[in-house]
């Protein structure tokens, strides 16, 4: 196959993107990655993206000649560098092996293509700041002070050997995948550590979107003046990094810090302080940067950014889906929604689920995600407010469950497990009209109070300091039964006490449930354990999974599936409203 384009660092974060945006523009694509290719054409695959067009070739920019074969690629016309050592903390020779030398390589490689046209060399929006003498690594950093001397040396080998050149200086990249930097403060404000604004007023710490920098990329080389010349690519409207952290902890439903601290105090504190990698302060900056070209050329291709603070938004839904990198991404829409004044972070389909998923203690949505996958309808889950990735609300958890259910047009099977099953008992009390039967899984209201570790003081503690294996083996779970997520749930400010608070009252109302639960006028069916039986006396069927303990929805999804299944499908093809 003969490829007119060339991508060297295909597998990364901004490389395969191109590859993708290139092959969807009709593409002729050459994808050169360091390994086999088998994450790059996996993730292909999963953006429904046609390969027809790709040939995957092992590279390596380090080297003269990169790796490749001498014979072949000579039908190559365009040439993108998106290679780079991007991570703050390394060694200077790590930086400039792929920044410096590898990048100058690529220029050599390119400039023996026959039919070359462009060279497109991906740089940094801080080189503006750059004094045009040599880097000082000491003070920038490896990763900066490399991406400096890269630009400079391509530049003078480019100049050198007639190779047409352009230059993209984005700024911080935003999208799915992004963990780096900015995505860091992002982190820290999620999990209730971030204390002070970083640099105070006025800093300025630009964004991009992934999709709006690459299709700006491949645009690139189909214009001519862009030749020789740099474009600064960023968003203008990003807001100052005061309200853009504002933007975050709105969104998230946590609170912003209301102090802030120089960028001069910052680097003469101790990190174990800052918590902030001392690189990372050189991009506290009040600069601005002239990106009027870079807005005709996007203009003069039909390219507009999308509105910034969406984009923030959606870039957080993107983080905290992954919990920053730590966990796998959402398959189901999801995101942080508003409900009864609590950001929730809710998954799946909002106005016509078949099957509502509530989860109890100590886990979160992500608990019915293996059982989900066997359901025959779609379904809509969350997490409780206050816990997993929701913020907490001041609304009783009641209002909360009414307020989602709310834009929903179906009538649901509504399924909850543990203490969920309060709420959702006494919602299918007061509104049966709305559901089509409910299922109760391992109702705490009819099993033993909690245990000694939620009585004993020390508990939130023990509980956010514990290992995943040690949490699963505490739960009555297998080790790979997915809580890494959990793990870090349960490390967030106040997340642990919440969980122990609400396992010492969860049984309270055990009476009031239990007389509920009688006058039931609504298909109902209970699912528990073998492990984990009822011990009250009930008038409404109660399905025992063998083997299983007080979360069957996890040990054994399959078998709850079916019975939630079947559940419905007794109550008959649920209703519009």
């Amino acid at each position: 196959m003969l490829s007119d384009s060339i991508v060297f660092g295909a597998g990364g974060f901004i490389g395969r993107s191109l590859v993708a945006e290139l092959l969807r523009g009709g593409h002729q694509v050459a994808a050169a990655v360091r390994g086999s290719g088998d994450g790059l054409t996996a993730w292909l695959d999963a953006q429904g993206v046609e390969r027809a067009g790709l040939t995957v070739v092992r590279a390596d920019i380090t080297v003269p000649g990169l790796g490749l074969p001498e014979q072949g690629l000579s039908e190559v016309r365009d040439v993108y560098n998106t290679a780079a050592r991007f991570a703050f903390g390394i060694g200077r020779e790590q930086a400039r092996a792929v920044n410096v030398t590898g990048a100058v390589h690529v220029v050599e490689w390119a400039a023996g293509r026959p039919g070359l046209r462009r060279v497109v060399h991906i740089s940094g929006y801080r080189m503006a700041a750059a004094a045009g003498g040599p880097p000082d690594y000491g003070r920038l950093g490896a990763y900066e002070a490399s991406k400096q001397e890269a630009d400079a040396a391509v530049r003078k080998r480019s100049r050198e050997l007639g190779v047409a050149l352009t230059i993209a200086n984005p700024s911080t990249v935003i999208g799915p995948g992004q963990y780096v930097g900015l995505a860091s403060v992002v982190g820290e404000l999620w999990q209730g550590r971030l204390r002070a604004l970083p640099g105070g007023p006025g800093i300025f710490l630009p964004v991009v979107t992934l999709d709006h920098f690459v299709r700006f990329l491949a645009a690139l080389p189909g214009h001519g003046e862009s030749a020789g010349r740099a474009y600064w690519v960023l968003d203008d409207a990003t807001p100052d990094l005061p309200e853009m952290i504002g933007v975050f902890a709105q969104h998230m439903g946590v609170r912003a810090p209301r102090r802030s601290v120089p960028v001069g105090l910052l680097r003469r504190l101790p990190r174990a302080v800052t918590r902030a990698d001392p690189e990372t302060l050189s991009f506290l900056s009040t600069d601005r940067y002239d990106t009027a070209p870079a807005r005709a050329l996007a203009e003069s291709h039909g390219l507009s950014m999308p509105p910034v603070e969406p984009a923030l938004r959606q870039w957080v839904d993107d983080l905290v889906a992954t919990r920053f990198g730590r966990s796998g991404p959402c398959h189901r829409p999801c995101g942080f929604h508003s409900v009864a004044d609590s950001r929730t972070w809710v998954i799946g389909e909002r106005r016509g689920p078949g099957y509502v998923l509530l989860h109890g203690l100590p886990l979160n949505a992500d608990s019915w995600a293996r059982a989900a996958d066997f359901l025959d309808a779609p379904y809509l889950t969350a997490d409780l407010p206050g816990f997993g990735r929701s913020g907490p609300g001041e609304r009783p958890l009641d209002d909360w469950l009414a307020d989602l259910l709310d834009p929903v047009v179906t009538r649901p099977v509504l399924v909850a497990h543990s203490l969920a099953c309060g709420p959702a008992l006494r919602y299918a009390t007061a509104r049966p009209d709305r559901l089509s039967a409910l299922v109760l899984v391992a109702p705490a209201f009819l099993q033993p109070p909690s245990s000694a570790l939620a009585r004993s003081r020390l508990a939130a503690p023990l509980l956010r300091a514990t290992p995943v294996s040690r949490l699963a083996r505490s739960l009555g779970l297998p080790e790979d039964s997915g809580l890494d997520g959990l793990a870090v749930d349960l490390r967030r400010k106040g997340a642990a006490r919440r969980v122990i608070a609400a396992m010492r009252t969860a049984h309270e109302q055990r009476e009031e449930l239990r007389s509920a639960l009688r006058a039931l006028r609504l298909p109902v069916e209970l699912v528990v354990g073998s492990a984990d039986p009822v011990t009250e006396t009930v008038n409404a069927p109660v399905t025992v999974i063998e083997a299983a303990g007080h979360y069957p929805q996890m040990t054994h999804p399959a078998a709850v599936a079916r019975l939630v299944t079947a559940c419905r499908e007794r109550a008959g093809v649920p209703g519009r409203r």
